[in-house]
Order: structure tokens, then sequence, then C-alpha cells
């Protein structure tokens, strides 16, 4: 058995700089990872890149020779890659083991893990070969300023749980750069009347149903939950590392490892 991140967010929320700093945090540990790139339109790593998207298609060329734009574009080279999953990803997985675990660093675009069904058909293939798939969703801390943005990041990652229908864990990402943490610690465990009344505040009467449901969903179901990721410390990463891990039932087969000790001398 397998084991995989799907890293998805939007575009410009961390997620490269996610898988490098997982990468080198996994090597201090002497860990084995394999980070592979997704995005077509990637121009360089911070990371050693497993497999790589821009060996099959890639986003310039389509550009050039179809005429379309960097939306459409990326768009097209997707829906390549899943008409190449039984030929090109196929041949590439042949390349690791059962246990071997890898990272995914998706593009940002956010269609592809909301309605468009390439990602899910992809995951689909990862299961088949016998992968344990997890959904890391990341969304900049620093978008989290009022509750308004709060749930509509909260209501992308829901449309991405749905799509997907894979064990989610969402992080806020970015949490180095914050300056008044206390603003973003109200909305980890927020409470629906709070909710609620932020929203009513800044919405016309005609919404407040409107805004009791949503409030309701993010609170009484507890549908959608952040973690909180500082990449300037390692035990930031390693928690959510753990919590992905436990997601997957990473090492839940690993022998028990015992230490044998000689008997002190007399």
């Amino acid at each position: 058995m397998g084991f995989a991140q799907l890293v998805i967010g939007p575009a410009g929320s961390g997620k490269s700089t996610y898988c490098s700093s997982l990468y080198q945090h996994c090597e201090t540990m002497r860990r084995s990872i394999h980070i592979i790139n997704l995005d077509p339109a990637a121009e360089s790593f911070d990371y050693p890149v497993a497999m790589d998207i821009r060996e099959l298609i890639s986003l310039d060329d389509v550009m050039e020779e179809l005429d379309l734009g960097p939306n459409g574009g990326l768009i097209y080279c997707m829906e390549h890659l899943e008409e190449n999953l039984d030929d090109w990803l196929e041949e590439e997985l042949e390349n690791y083991l059962d246990d071997d675990y890898l990272v995914f660093d998706c593009p940002g675009q956010i269609e592809l893990f909301t309605h468009v069904p390439v990602l899910r058909n992809f995951v689909e293939h990862l299961k088949r070969k016998n992968f344990n798939v997890c959904a890391v969703f990341l969304l900049d801390s620093q978008f989290i300023t009022d509750v308004s943005k709060y749930i509509s990041g909260c209501m992308a990652s829901l449309s991405a749980m749905v799509q997907l229908e894979l064990p989610h864990v969402n992080i806020l990402s970015k949490m180095d750069l914050v300056k008044n943490k206390k603003d973003i610690e109200d909305y980890l465990n927020p409470e629906a009347k709070v909710l609620v009344s932020e929203l009513n505040q800044q919405m016309p009467p005609q919404f407040a149903k409107l805004n009791k449901a949503l409030a309701e969903l993010v609170d009484d179901f507890s549908m959608v939950n952040f973690v909180p990721l500082d990449l300037r410390k390692q035990s930031s990463i390693q928690y959510v590392l753990s919590y992905i891990d436990n997601c997957i039932q990473y090492g839940e087969d690993a022998d028990v490892k015992v230490r044998d000790f000689d008997p002190e001398d007399d």
C-alpha cells in the first residue's frame, strides 16, 4: 500500500513552499518522501522533483500552439494528463515501491478541485493503484482577516471535500507572516452565534437566513476546521505531518522496533 498527499489550494496559498519545507523536514528526520509536480506552469523548485508533468505537457507549449490563455491552457494540460493516466502516470508510478510516500504539488486554479473532474479522476486512479490519499487544502492565513473571507475560505474547502471525497486536512499557511495571531485564533474554533453576529453586521438584512445557515454549517457539523502552520517551527511541521499521517494510516503496519540492551556488568 502506498501513501499520498494531494496538496491543493488557491494560487499563492503556499503549496510549493509547503512541499519544500515538508521535504526538508523529512530529510532531517531521515524519512523518505517523493515530491511530484502536477503544475504545468511551474518554473523552478526548491525541492528535488521525483516526477514532473512538464515531461508530458507544458503550459507554454499549449498556449503557443493552441493560442490559449493561461487559465484555458492549464485546464487543457490537466485534461491531457487525465487522458494519459493509464500510460504516462502508470509508467511513472512503477518506479515506486508499495510503501512509498508521494506528495503531489497541484496547480492553484480553484476550479480544478471544486467542479472540474480531472483531479477526482486522478485520485480514483491512485486508489486503484492501492494508494491511501489525503487532500491537503492550504489557505493563506493573511486572507482570513474578517468573517466574510473566513466563510468564503470554508466554502471553497467544503467544495473540494465534496468533489474529491477524500480524507481532508485544511491548513492555514503563512502563520509566520501574521502580525496579530489573536485575529486568526478566533476562527480556529468559531462559535456560530459570533459568526452570525459578525456577518449580519457586514451584510444587508435580507441575507440573515443565509448567514445563519452558513454559520451553522461551519459550527454544528464541524465540516471545516483549520490547522495553523508556521514553517519557522519544526514542531508545527511535524504536528501537521502527523495529523495527515493519521488520516491515511501511515505507519500503522510498521513493526515495533525494540532495542536490546546488554546487561550491565556487576
